[in-house]
């Protein structure tokens, strides 16, 4: 088994599907552009859902990437050996080229010629059907993998372990291939057929598991199986036949293509070449590892397991947080800035577990993950001051966030017998007070939790979660709403209002993030102050003045050394293809942009500013109505 880093894996999946016609893109933002359904860039197929869609991609239609990727629901499960908030996707795509044949005997030489995997760890699961969506199981494929096996020697048929639990109660019988149902072998962004919404595309899946040579635990169930969460099966690639899109009626109609997307996490892969169950030990953990274990004065493999779920919380979370930086997201109390700052706390937390006396600063750290992504990322030693002080600032932050939690805890102290989750809950939710903390310290002073503590807390959680979550719904929809006539003309106005900035403010304004509904437009860009009142008026009256003019918006595709060479700006620029669309509103604008946009600004009606303030550190944000246009 070979010794490789997880460059080395990268590097060899790039040009393995380059040597077959695959062109190479680079990695989105972590900020998704003009996707309404989600806070962050969760999966490979995001930025290229247009193209799944139908729309041609400008590099062809055999594409492959390794897209950087954050789940924030993925937060409370880090500190086993196989969880991770930030990740790299390795991907390639069909884009009606090829179909399943070619693809699983491609991503199989891979696996286990390529990087020689021991093809008898591989275990495989199929889609087991659809009765009730009308869509029948995914005989082909495991007739192909039936095949592939073979060829290394390994006979095996398709078992049919329909749900975990059955496949909880019977086990694998000694195969390699398993058809599960549709919670586990279908793949859109939404769920299983039944919870998609209309509109939504989506495709049985293939996925591939490694298999460690470590026990079951029991815990999870009688018998192991590839979907067992014991952690002796490592999910480490889904082959999406993405071929469905779901009606009104709520049956499925075949896409324009039957496509292929193909998505494995780069460091689960990494650990499999490396026959390594913990992906913890991978090389790109190694030196946050180091400081850790320098200032324990122990080992990693050691430590206890309270504190290797700490050590690796740390890890994770801190890289998590400084691509998220990277990208433009500094810490926050709303929406994504939030998930920054409780990226930072929650490590910072850990750290107070393993050194109680606060011996390592997370800040530090920030310095070594920067350097071994720096060949692959090199923006992120351009945001390396950035990054840092981010880091610094919220360690001052978070000791005083904790000195006020403790004073309303002395304070409910004094007044209670016991600690009720409800407040509990508020400290964490109203202070930022560590839920684990608080438990803590009561446990020190042998101040009692009330009897009903824990169904307490759950209640005050969920309607915590509750109001959060439609404070979201409202407050938060990442680009546009949709492609209404009206938010059409915000997406259009955008570009007005990002160059005036400039033109009144300067050329350090960059736009760092937009909300479009058919009601108003929001705009978040880089400046250290307040606007003016002066300064919001000029900005207004060029906007306006540009309006009144009726300029036609026109559109070019050009290359984007070309569009750069026009002074044309550009958002997110490490997710562009060669090839992209540069939208012009006369001389007065120039954006590289997807669109859409209005054919004249002629249409929009008056601008007008409603208000003006703080996102984050370093960034404004402007909302604005487009008054007399409908």
């Amino acid at each position: 088994m070979p010794n490789l880093t997880l460059n080395d894996v990268r590097s060899r999946y790039l040009a393995f599907f380059a040597a077959r016609d695959h062109v190479e893109i680079p990695s989105a933002s972590l900020i998704p552009e003009n996707d309404p359904t989600t806070l962050f860039t969760g999966s490979g197929m995001q930025p290229l859902l247009p193209n799944l869609l139908g729309q041609p991609h400008p590099k062809g239609n055999m594409l492959a990437d390794s897209q950087k990727c954050f789940r924030s629901n993925d937060i409370e499960e880090v500190g086993d050996n196989r969880h991770t908030t930030f990740f790299e996707m390795l991907g390639n795509w069909s884009l009606g080229a090829y179909f399943k044949r070619q693809q699983l005997q491609w991503i199989f030489e891979f696996l286990t010629d390529n990087l020689e995997l021991n093809p008898e760890k591989l275990y495989v699961t199929v889609f087991g059907g659809d009765e009730e969506a009308n869509i029948p199981r995914d005989l082909e494929s495991a007739s192909i993998w039936e095949e592939l096996f073979l060829s290394k020697g390994i006979p095996s048929k398709t078992i049919d372990l329909s749900t975990v639990g059955h496949a909880s109660a019977v086990g694998t019988q000694n195969g390699h291939i398993f058809f599960y149902d549709a919670a586990e072998n279908w793949w859109s962004r939404s769920g299983p057929p039944s919870a998609m919404p209309v509109g939504e595309p989506g495709g049985p899946d293939s996925e591939i598991f490694y298999e460690f040579e470590t026990q079951h635990d029991k815990a999870f169930g009688k018998h192991c199986h590839p979907n067992c969460d014991c952690g002796r099966f490592m999910e480490i690639g889904n082959n999406v036949f993405m071929e469905y899109l779901k009606q009104e009626d709520g049956s499925f109609t075949a896409l324009p293509n039957k496509n292929v997307d193909f998505g494995g996490g780069l460091e689960r892969i990494t650990a499999a070449a490396n026959n390594m169950p913990d992906i913890f030990e991978l090389d790109v953990f190694r030196d946050v590892f180091e400081m850790i274990r320098e200032g324990m004065g122990g080992q990693y493999q050691d430590a206890i397991p309270e504190k290797k779920a700490a050590m690796r919380i740390i890890a994770d979370h801190t890289r998590a947080a400084v691509f998220l930086i990277g990208d433009g997201i500094m810490p926050g109390n709303k929406e994504q800035p939030y998930i920054v700052r409780r990226l930072i706390r929650r490590a910072l937390l850990k750290t107070r577990q393993i050194f109680p006396a606060g011996a390592l600063h997370l800040h530090r750290i920030t310095d070594r993950i920067i350097d071994t992504y720096d060949n692959q990322y090199p923006g992120l030693n351009l945001d390396r001051k950035a990054i840092h002080d981010a880091f610094e600032g919220e360690e001052m932050k978070f000791s005083a966030t904790l000195n006020r939690g403790l004073k309303e805890y002395e304070q409910f102290k004094i007044h209670k017998v016991y600690l009720t989750g409800s407040f509990a809950s508020s400290l964490a939710s109203t202070y930022g007070f560590p839920l684990e903390i608080t438990k803590e310290i009561a446990e020190v002073e042998e101040f009692p939790l009330s009897k009903n503590f824990d169904a307490e807390l759950r209640l005050a959680q969920s309607e915590h979660k509750e109001v959060s979550r439609k404070g979201l719904d409202q407050k938060f929809k990442g680009g546009l709403a949709d492609h209404s006539d009206m938010s059409v003309k915000y997406h259009t106005a955008t570009h007005l209002l990002h160059q005036a900035l400039r033109l009144v403010l300067g050329d350090h304004v960059l736009q760092k993030g937009s909300n479009i509904t058919p009601k108003r437009l929001r705009f978040d860009f880089s400046h250290p102050d307040k606007m003016t009142d002066e300064q919001k008026q000029a900005v207004e009256d060029l906007v306006n003045e540009q309006i009144t003019a009726a300029i036609p918006v026109t559109r070019e595709e050009m290359t984007v050394a070309e569009a750069k060479a026009q002074g044309a700006l550009g958002l997110f620029e490490d997710k562009y293809a060669n090839s992209v669309h540069v939208y012009k509103v006369g001389d007065f604008s120039i954006e590289i942009c997807g669109g859409p946009h209005v054919s004249t600004t002629g249409t929009l009606g008056i601008f007008r500013i409603t208000k003006e303030a703080s996102a984050s550190a370093g960034v404004r944000r402007i909302k604005a109505v487009l008054e007399g246009s409908a």
